[in-house]
């Protein structure tokens, strides 16, 4: 008996990421790779394919915007820091 899919759960995961949390664009991008890789083998339920990997690829765009953010917010914080130091 195979496995029932979660594309509805990863799909709103995925749209969680980008417009609530990020974090969980992460638990979409990891929890999609995995039922994709089930489904490949046949232990889970191929019908929900297409929600699931839509859910995957926004969770992997809600990634890699909190990525970004993160960078940024290193630059602001370490341009703060060099601006304080200057200004003494």
């Amino acid at each position: 008996m195979m496995k029932p899919h979660r594309g509805s759960l990863i799909l709103a995961f995925g749209i969680l990421g980008l417009v609530v949390c990020q974090l969980f664009g992460v638990a979409a991008w990891v929890m999609g790779k995995t039922d994709l890789e089930e489904m490949d083998r046949g232990y889970m339920d191929a019908s929900g394919r297409d929600l699931t990997n839509t859910g995957r690829i926004l969770g992997i765009i809600a990634t890699a915007l909190m990525g970004v953010s993160l960078v940024m917010l290193a630059l602001y914080l370490a341009f703060i820091i060099v601006a304080a130091g200057v200004s003494r």
